[in-house]
């Protein structure tokens, strides 16, 4: 027996403190739904955790991000469905005045309707936004640019190379101020130095009002429309820099590079051949006909791309919902304590606590013993 080192009460208090940390581990589990409260408690799980739930917090954003998208297509479809509406009014107005039943003044009576509708249509476009952005004045179309003063590019496909193209134009202009068929196109024009991109000289050019459109061999297009007042270089060579930005940009998964671009074409009385429009005659009123047609051609073409927009972000709204599930899964599998395992483990913990506890007050009395030895 001894009396300055009590090893029994020293073993007792070892097993007592790591029942007492056990039960402080277990209890904080409990208390939290966690089983990795602590980077101690595992390591590489919680690095694991940590960027699963980056990764969901981020495609939480990107689901919002791509609801916010549909949002716009819809306010951008919206308008366009008014302005088509319009336009087929503009049509029936136009079929009306070709009549031979109409006399001038009826028909002057017909284009002031066909001139307020062309005023609403140039209100609704400049007018239309979605949180203070613009959405169908070109603002959210690919933007390109040339070096000559009243060529302005107005589209490009989506595959096109991206670059500086180097070609000259011999515009050639009727009384209306549109291009006629002998405007000519030359692509073996030598650009500036720098340029590094050129049309195919078999790439076939159509005319069109005041539009030049440029199709390669893989139906890719380039529409330049020029301005009789103010184009001076017919003939000389020009650059055209397609620059590939400007469409509304959505990131639409949790990683970077995961983003949809959204083009909305500009809807002008240019672009829809509407700018010339006259139904104060028969003659020209039959001629407003053809171009309400093209007119609402273009309107369904752009809605038709929105619609196709809105398509994918539906199924890219499931496909992220589908993602969130999966990686919710994951990291509740390496987070997520089971309740019943750790309830257990702690009701076993107390009572080892509650045993050591009892133990060690035992084995602190021994010592006491030694008293009646000296009795």
């Amino acid at each position: 027996m001894k009396v300055n080192y009590n090893l029994q009460a020293i073993i007792a208090n070892k097993s007592l403190s790591t029942s007492e940390n056990n039960l402080a581990v277990s209890s904080s589990r409990l208390s939290s739904g966690f089983k990795i409260n602590e980077a101690k408690d595992n390591p590489s799980g919680i690095a694991i955790a940590k960027r699963m739930n980056a990764q969901l917090k981020g495609l939480e954003k990107a689901r919002q991000n791509a609801t916010d998208g549909i949002s716009v297509i819809q306010t951008a479809e919206g308008a366009l469905s008014e302005i088509q509406e319009m336009i087929q009014r503009m049509s029936e107005l136009s079929v009306k005045a070709t009549t031979g039943t109409l006399v001038d003044g009826d028909r002057d009576l017909v284009m002031e309707e066909v001139s307020k509708l062309r005023d609403e249509i140039e209100r609704v476009a400049a007018t239309t936004d979605f949180n203070g952005q613009k959405l169908l004045n070109g603002e959210c179309d690919l933007k390109g640019y040339t070096s000559e003063p009243g060529a302005d590019i107005e589209y490009y496909s989506d595959d096109i190379p991206l670059g500086r193209y180097a070609l000259s134009i011999s515009p050639v202009f009727d009384a209306d101020g549109n291009l006629t068929d002998a405007t000519s196109v030359n692509f073996g024009a030598a650009g500036p130095a720098g340029d590094e991109l050129h049309f195919d000289a078999a790439c076939v050019t159509k005319i069109k009002g005041k539009t030049v459109t440029i199709i390669d061999a893989l139906q890719n297009e380039v529409r330049i429309s020029i301005d009789q007042n103010t184009f001076a270089g017919a003939g000389t060579a020009m650059t055209l820099d397609l620059t590939g930005i400007g469409a509304m940009r959505f990131q639409i998964g949790a990683n970077e590079g995961q983003v949809l671009p959204i083009r909305i074409p500009a809807i002008t009385l240019s672009n829809m051949d509407m700018e010339t429009l006259d139904v104060s005659t028969a003659e020209n009123a039959s001629k407003a006909i053809a171009q309400l047609a093209n007119a609402n051609d273009y309107i369904s073409a752009v809605r038709s791309r929105l619609g196709a927009y809105q398509n994918r972000l539906e199924h890219t709204e499931t496909n992220l919902d589908s993602s969130s599930e999966s990686v919710t899964a994951a990291y509740s599998s390496i987070m997520d304590v089971n309740m019943a395992t750790e309830m257990t483990e702690y009701t076993k913990l107390q009572v080892l606590t509650q045993a050591g506890t009892s133990m060690l007050a035992q084995a602190n009395e021994r010592p006491q013993q030694i008293l009646q030895l000296l009795q």
